[in-house]
């Protein structure tokens, strides 16, 4: 809200800033006539200091206006958009709005299952032939 307001005045003493300047009159003089051409006073070199009048003391005022609004808007512009590092945040965190698994629902194997049955094999069962005891006569 402060940032939008001060950038309003921004553009709207801008403006008034290059009104200002534009609506000034120049010296009367150019650049080609201070280096040896048509008045070799030294008043030309310099030029013949002028009373402040209004849109000096605009353009003064202005542009000091515009160079101070400058410096406030860049200082708060670069306190909100620093960027910032991803070692910052923390490791433990998740996100809020993951939806948990769901747990109802059976799991579902990757692979069909065979739709014939696999022949089983049974453990091969010892079978022990017992001989017959042989009796010996005692003696």
């Amino acid at each position: 809200m402060l940032y939008t307001f001060l950038l309003t005045l921004l553009v709207i003493d801008c403006v008034i800033l290059m009104a200002a300047v534009l609506l000034q009159a120049g010296k009367g003089t150019g650049l080609a006539a201070n280096f040896g051409g048509a008045s070799s006073s030294p008043d030309a070199f310099i030029g013949i200091r002028q009373a402040g009048n209004l849109l000096t003391k605009t353009s003064w005022w202005a542009g000091g206006i515009f160079l101070g609004l400058s410096f406030v808007l860049q200082m708060m512009s670069t306190h909100t958009s620093a960027p910032r590092s991803v070692l910052e945040k923390g490791l433990g965190t998740q996100p809020t709005n993951a939806a948990p698994p769901p747990t109802s629902a059976p799991a579902v194997p990757l692979e069909p299952a065979p739709t014939t049955a696999a022949p089983t094999t049974a453990a091969p069962t010892c079978t022990q032939t017992t001989k017959p005891q042989t009796t010996t006569p005692k003696k």
